[in-house]
């Protein structure tokens, strides 16, 4: 412990060498400019700001603050702030021994001129880099700038909570007034805040909040700013919370910003430190009606612990217009979005559909469906069941397939076209996950990052033309100097004919025409649709999804728990909800827009269960479509029957 201490008090000593070399170093550089640096702006698809990295937004002087906020910010974060030159060398030593006597770090000694460095050049990796950087900063701050106006900085900048960037925007989002009108219990509220938004936040757990502000008034009568009786009488306010964003705030916006910065992280001809820009300015491909129609919709539905993530994307040009990570950002900033992989499901099967109608297959040809065990040459087996065990026993349809989601026709097609079939035609997609060539693969079982299958899907919804998920369209620095621009390319990778085709089929999902043994996956919302979709659903015991598109826009929503926990069936429909009302929220008042037929593709009028040609006899009838010279006959094949000859 002697030997720590010693060590201890050697490494202070250097520190404060090393800082004192900083200081003529430091006045030797350029004034930081704390007004723009790392000042990001983001922007929407028709040019409005949606966010800002510093806050400036919402900036105020520090005359029109609070002096209650002032006192306990300085009381509880740098009661030495008027007095050292950016760093706290007592406060260091402190706390330097008492985390070697507990033998973790328990304190910090980061002063308000430090903190601030850090939200505005700074990320918080944790090297001697950093530290460096840091430490130069902090100096040149406090050589080129007042107390004053290092604290109103500080406290136009700091994090609040709930996506509230400045004491401005804090004040009025939590009590719904100015930063200048807080009153002591309000202020030593908010002050509490900034050391984890996510745990002292009144609005996400009051009991932890309002030891946190007991903390903060403790601290502020341990420093002389007020007397116990003023402690007390502000601790025992009962405060009413406004709790609402301005009306240009959504609180999924956050999660977009988050895949907006990490696509920001990957672009090479942006510096790697802001300094040298002043502050940069993205233009994204943000569209606010789609965000606030999947956010409307998500808090309709998303009910206690389950979670969602959902991508809305312009199938014309790859632009991912809206995106939300998860069901409250408050909670968890985990975006699943970007970073979850999870079981797709059923939305595996168009992957399957499109290969077969490639190798020949049309609307009308037929398996049966009937409970089946597969025998593999090792003596293996493998027995899907459909969904609740409903079997036709009879031949059915491609299409009919389609609309109940029949596993037996999906595995009985995989099979007949040869697993890897399907393998290639999700890779070739742009599906990137690792999918194993097994009997189960068209049932979804390998997990796939919702991103990547909403762009495999864009490329149906695009008659055939692959193209590039993206958030940003350019990015500018402060003179407007062109930094990047994304640079639009299509690639067509599939038959645009059979495209229209499966495009088609993927609108009996909720189609009455197919009611019989069974209904249409998706029949019940058909009432509540205005425009016409393809889509497709997808269950599992752990994950739902929901993925349908027109030649405007394609969206897909995941539900589910983040530990795997099972989804009782009374939540089935979550993910097509949200799915239904959020997409019509999008295209309301838009005009109806469907793809071409090409010259090449008929229509013919057919029992849409047993798929061949219409009699007066049916009850039902339904036109489908095929490439000429491939219409169904009276006497069409039943693939099973082909077999067992």
């Amino acid at each position: 412990m002697k030997k720590m201490v010693k060590y201890m008090i050697f490494l202070i000593l250097i520190v404060t060498v090393i800082c004192f070399c900083s200081y003529g170093y430091s006045k030797l550089n350029n004034k930081l400019e704390i007004t723009s640096a790392n000042n990001i702006s983001l922007y929407d698809d028709s040019g409005e700001v949606f966010f800002q990295g510093n806050g400036s937004n919402k900036w105020v002087s520090l005359k029109d603050i609070s002096i209650n906020v002032i006192n306990a910010t300085i009381s509880t974060e740098d009661k030495n702030f008027y007095k050292h030159f950016g760093f706290d060398f007592l406060r260091i030593i402190k706390a330097g021994y008492t985390n070697v006597i507990n033998r973790k770090t328990v304190q910090g000694a980061s002063t308000i001129s430090q903190q601030y460095v850090k939200n505005l050049f700074l990320d918080f990796d944790k090297t001697w880099e950093r530290k460096w950087n840091e430490m130069w900063l902090t100096i040149n701050l406090e050589l080129n700038y007042t107390k004053d106006e290092i604290l109103e900085g500080y406290l136009n900048t700091i994090n609040y909570g709930h996506g509230m960037f400045g004491i401005e925007k804090a004040a009025n989002y939590y009590f719904n007034k100015s930063a200048k009108e807080l009153n002591l219990a309000e202020a030593s509220m908010l002050v509490g805040i900034p050391k984890s938004p996510s745990n002292y936040s009144p609005l996400i757990n009051i009991s932890i909040a309002k030891k946190r502000q007991k903390a903060i008034l403790s601290s502020m009568v341990k420093n002389g700013y007020i007397s116990e009786k003023e402690m007390n009488d502000a601790f025992n306010v009962e405060l009413s919370y406004y709790g609402k964003e301005l009306d240009d705030d959504l609180s999924t916006l956050m999660y977009f910003k988050d895949a907006v910065l990490s696509e920001l992280e990957k672009i090479s001809t942006i510096p790697n430190s802001f300094l040298d820009t002043g502050g940069i300015k993205i233009y994204t491909t943000l569209d606010i009606d789609a965000q606030k129609g999947l956010e409307k919709a998500t808090k309709e539905y998303i009910k206690k612990d389950l979670q969602t993530a959902s991508v809305s994307i312009n199938p014309n040009n790859g632009e991912i217009i809206a995106l939300i990570g998860g069901s409250d950002y408050i909670k968890s900033q985990y975006n699943r979005a970007l970073s979850s992989s999870r079981q797709v499901g059923s939305t595996m099967k168009p992957f399957l559909y499109y290969a077969a109608l490639e190798n020949g297959f049309t609307a009308s040809t037929c398996f049966r469906s009937e409970q089946t065990t597969f025998t593999f040459s090792n003596n293996s087996t493998y027995s899907p069941k459909n969904a609740n065990e409903v079997y036709g026993n009879i031949p059915i349809s491609l299409a009919t397939a389609i609309a109940y989601s029949d596993n037996i026709y999906a595995v009985k097609t995989h099979m007949f076209l040869g697993e890897d079939t399907l393998v290639n035609t999700a890779k070739r997609l742009g599906i990137t996950a690792n999918l194993t060539p097994n009997p189960s693969l068209p049932l979804g079982t390998n997990e796939i990052n919702i991103i990547d299958m909403t762009t495999a899907y864009s490329t149906f919804a695009n008659n055939g033309y692959k193209v590039t998920p993206h958030l940003i369209k350019k990015v500018v620095d402060s003179n407007e100097n062109v930094l990047y621009e994304y640079k639009e390319e299509k690639e067509q990778i599939l038959n645009q004919s059979l495209v229209f085709i499966l495009n088609e089929l993927l609108t009996s999902t909720y189609d009455s025409a197919f009611i019989d043994y069974n209904y249409p996956t998706m029949v019940n919302l058909s009432a509540k649709m205005t425009k016409k979709y393809s889509v497709k659903s997808g269950t599992t015991a752990t994950d739902l999804w929901t993925i349908g598109y027109n030649p405007n826009v394609i969206t897909s929503v995941w539900v589910g728990y983040d530990d795997n926990k099972e989804i009782t069936s009374n939540y089935y429909n979550i993910a097509k909800n949200i799915w239904l009302d959020s997409i019509e929220y999008y295209l309301k008042g838009k005009d109806e827009v469907w793809y071409e037929k090409p010259s090449n593709v008929v229509g013919c009028l057919v029992n849409p269960i047993t798929g061949k040609p219409a009699s007066d006899k049916d009850k039902n009838k339904k036109i489908l479509y095929y490439l000429k010279g491939t219409e169904p006959t009276e006497e069409q094949m039943v693939f099973d029957e082909m077999f067992d000859n």
